[in-house]
């Protein structure tokens, strides 16, 4: 197959001067984080609905938030991750809880 034929792939530059690299997004994590008012069925849903987690590891999300205070839920691309971050915060505030996440660069 000739390269003529092959489908453009923007994530790939072409080689140049010897070096290959690949021009993919950073990526961020977001972080939950624990407080005393927001429920654990609150997290659950958050984390099954906006993240879309299963119900089990959401669970094991929910827990590792609570006991350690804080837990990564996913990590993505900067314009997805601060989308889904404002999503919680609405979320969070629609039903008066504090609960927050952040985004970190990996």
């Amino acid at each position: 197959m000739s390269t003529e034929t092959l489908p453009f792939s923007p994530g790939v530059i072409e080689e140049s001067e010897g070096k290959t690299g690949s021009s993919y997004l950073p990526l961020y994590k977001i972080i939950m984080w624990d407080d005393n008012v927001t429920t654990m069925e609150f997290v659950i849903r958050i984390l099954i609905t906006l993240i879309g987690k299963e119900y089990s590891i959401a669970e094991k999300l929910m827990y590792e938030i609570h006991l350690k205070g804080a837990a990564t839920v996913a990590t993505m691309p900067l314009e997805q991750a601060e989308f889904k971050v404002e999503q919680v915060h609405l979320a969070a505030a629609m039903e008066e809880f504090p609960f927050t996440c952040t985004i970190e660069k990996i």
